[in-house]
C-alpha cells in the first residue's frame, strides 16, 4: 500500500501536513476511513459470533445485508488507499476521486448511523471530527460540500419517521419484564425513554445488585449504548490525538518561522528587522536619566577577503566575528547583523565614555583574533566602528521639540474657525494643553540614531580604518543634538 499505520506518528504526521503531495494525503485519508470501516466489520463479527445472545436486540434480517455492505465498503476504501498515490501527476482525475471518496464516506457513515440507531454522540463525532480531519488532507471545498450533504441526510433520517416513512433500523427493544415489544423505527428520544423504563424494571429501588447485573449486561439498553460508545469514542480519541499532534506541529513551525525571521542563519545573531524592533522597544523602556548608545561595526577590506580566499572563508569570518561579539558583550546588549559585513550593537543605559571603551575593546578583540583557513594560513581582520550616544538631556530636547510642534499644529487648527476650536477642545480635553505622560519617541528615531553612527563609521573609514569614531564628538562643534538628528 502507498501508506501505512506508521504514518500516524508525530514526525510522520508533520511530513504529511507540510511535505506530502495531495495524492498521498488523499490515500492516507482513505486509510483512516478503512480503519473505521474495519472497526464496524469487527462489530458485525462480534454480533454474529454471539448471535444467540444478541438476536433479541438486533434485527438479523437487516444485519446480514448490512455486514455485506460494510465488507464492500472496506474493499472499496482499501482500493482507494492503494491507488490514489499513483494519481499525483493527474490533478483532474485526483480531484474527481477525492470528491468520490468524501461523498461515498458521507453516505456510508450516515447509513451506519441510521441502521445502528440514531445517537447524538456518533453523529456529532462523525459530523464535526470527521470533517475537520478530512480538511487537513484533501480539498476543503469537497469536504465542506460533503459535510452539508451529511447534515441534510441526518436531518432527513430524523424527520422521516414522523411523517410516515419507515426507515430500516437494526435496533430492537424487547423485554419480558415490561410489556413493550417494538421492531419499528424509534427516534433517539423515544428509544431512550423506553430503555429507561426497561432499566427501572431490571434495577429495582434504583440499586444494582449482583442478581440483576447479568440481566443488565445482556439487556438491549447496555448493548446499544456500548455499541454507540464503540462507534464514537475510538474515533473521537483518534481525531483529538491527531489535532493535538497538529497543534504541536504548528507550535514548532511557529517557533521555527520566528527563529528564521528573528535570527540571521549564518551568524546566529538577531536579524536586521528583529534587531531594529528590539532597539525601538529598548528606547521606549529606557528611564529618564539613562543614556542610550548605538555602535555600527563594519569589517575592513571584506571584499578582498572574499576575492582572495573565497566566499566560504568570508562566511567563516562573519561567523567568528559574531561569536567574538557575543562573547565580548553582555546579555542586555542587542547585537544584530545589519547587512553584509555590518553589525549593529545597541547598548541601553550606557553613557558615551563607557560605550567608547566597549567599542575599543570590541575592536581589539576582533583584531587579535586569528582566522585559520584549510591550508594552515592564518590572517587577522580589522574593523571600523561608528558610535553615537543619545543622552537623556538630548532626549528631553527631542521631547520638548515634539511638544512644541504638537502645540503649534493644535493652534493652527484651532484658529481656522471657532466651531472647529470648540470641537477640538471638547474632543481632546486637557491633552492639548499638557504633555503626554508616556513619552513615545519619534517613529524614525532608530534610523536617525543609526544614521548618526553610520556617519561616524564613514569617518573612521576615511581616517584609515581599524578605529572607533564618535558621532557625538563630530557634532560637538555644531548647534546640538536637535540639529544633528533632525536638522538639515
Amino acid at each position: 500500500m502507498a501508506v501505512s499505520i506508521s504514518h500516524l506518528g508525530y514526525k510522520k504526521l508533520s511530513r504529511v501536513i507540510f511535505e506530502w503531495q495531495a495524492a498521498d494525503r488523499a490515500s492516507l485519508l482513505a486509510l483512516f476511513i478503512l480503519m473505521e470501516v474495519t472497526s464496524h466489520w469487527l462489530w458485525c463479527l462480534f454480533v454474529w459470533w454471539h448471535r444467540e445472545i444478541y438476536v433479541p436486540h438486533v434485527d438479523m434480517d437487516l444485519f446480514y445485508p448490512f455486514w455485506i455492505g460494510v465488507t464492500l465498503m472496506g474493499v472499496f476504501f482499501f482500493w482507494m488507499a492503494s491507488h490514489l498515490s499513483p494519481l499525483r501527476k493527474d490533478n483532474g482525475l485526483l480531484h474527481r476521486w477525492q470528491a468520490i471518496l468524501v461523498t461515498v464516506y458521507s453516505i456510508y457513515i450516515a447509513a451506519v448511523i441510521l441502521v445502528m440507531g440514531h445517537s447524538s454522540l456518533v453523529s456529532g463525532v462523525s459530523l464535526v471530527g470527521g470533517a475537520m480531519l478530512a480538511m487537513m488532507l484533501i480539498r476543503r471545498r469537497y469536504v465542506w460540500n460533503a459535510f452539508l450533504g451529511h447534515v441534510i441526510l441526518i436531518l432527513a433520517f430524523t424527520i422521516f419517521p414522523y411523517i410516515g416513512f419507515t426507515l430500516p433500523n437494526m435496533r430492537q427493544t424487547a423485554t419480558t419484564a415490561f410489556p413493550v415489544v417494538t421492531y419499528s423505527y424509534l427516534g433517539y428520544t423515544e428509544v431512550t425513554a423506553v430503555e429507561s423504563t426497561i432499566h427501572a424494571s431490571i434495577v429495582q429501588n434504583a440499586k444494582l445488585s449482583w442478581d440483576t447485573l447479568s440481566q443488565l449486561l445482556f439487556s438491549s439498553t447496555f448493548f446499544w449504548r456500548a455499541t454507540h460508545l464503540y462507534l464514537a469514542l475510538p474515533k473521537a480519541i483518534f481525531i483529538i490525538y491527531t489535532f493535538r499532534t497538529l497543534l504541536l506541529i504548528l507550535d514548532d513551525s511557529k517557533k521555527e518561522i520566528l527563529q528564521h525571521a528573528n535570527q540571521d542563519d549564518l551568524t546566529q545573531l538577531k536579524s536586521r528587522r528583529y534587531g531594529l524592533t528590539q532597539m525601538k522597544e529598548a528606547l521606549i523602556a529606557i528611564k529618564d536619566q539613562q543614556d542610550f548608545s548605538v555602535i555600527l561595526l563594519d569589517l575592513d577590506w571584506f571584499k578582498e577577503i572574499n576575492d582572495q580566499y573565497g566566499h566560504e572563508v568570508g562566511d567563516r569570518v562573519l561567523m567568528e566575528v559574531a561569536q567574538t561579539l557575543m562573547q565580548s558583550l553582555t546579555d542586555e546588549t542587542i547585537i544584530s547583523r545589519y547587512g553584509g559585513e555590518e553589525f549593529l550593537i545597541v547598548l541601553p543605559d550606557t553613557k558615551h565614555d563607557s560605550a567608547m571603551t566597549i567599542a575599543e575593546q570590541i575592536r581589539l578583540s576582533i583584531a587579535n583574533h586569528a582566522i585559520t583557513v584549510e591550508d594552515g594560513i592564518t590572517f587577522n581582520v580589522t574593523t571600523s566602528l561608528g558610535l553615537y550616544t543619545l543622552t537623556h538631556e538630548e532626549r528631553n530636547c527631542i521631547k520638548q521639540s515634539q511638544e512644541i510642534l504638537a502645540q503649534r499644529e493644535a493652534s493652527n487648527t484651532a484658529v481656522e474657525t471657532k466651531k472647529a476650536k470648540s470641537r477640538a477642545i471638547k474632543f481632546m480635553g486637557s491633552q492639548v494643553n499638557h504633555p503626554v505622560s508616556n513619552y513615545q519617541p519619534p517613529h524614525d528615531i532608530c534610523q536617525r540614531l543609526i544614521c548618526a553612527a553610520d556617519q561616524a563609521l564613514y569617518e573612521a573609514k576615511a581616517r584609515g580604518r581599524n578605529q572607533v569614531v564618535s558621532a557625538n564628538e563630530m557634532y560637538a562643534s555644531r548647534e546640538g543634538v536637535a540639529t544633528s538628528l533632525y536638522g538639515t
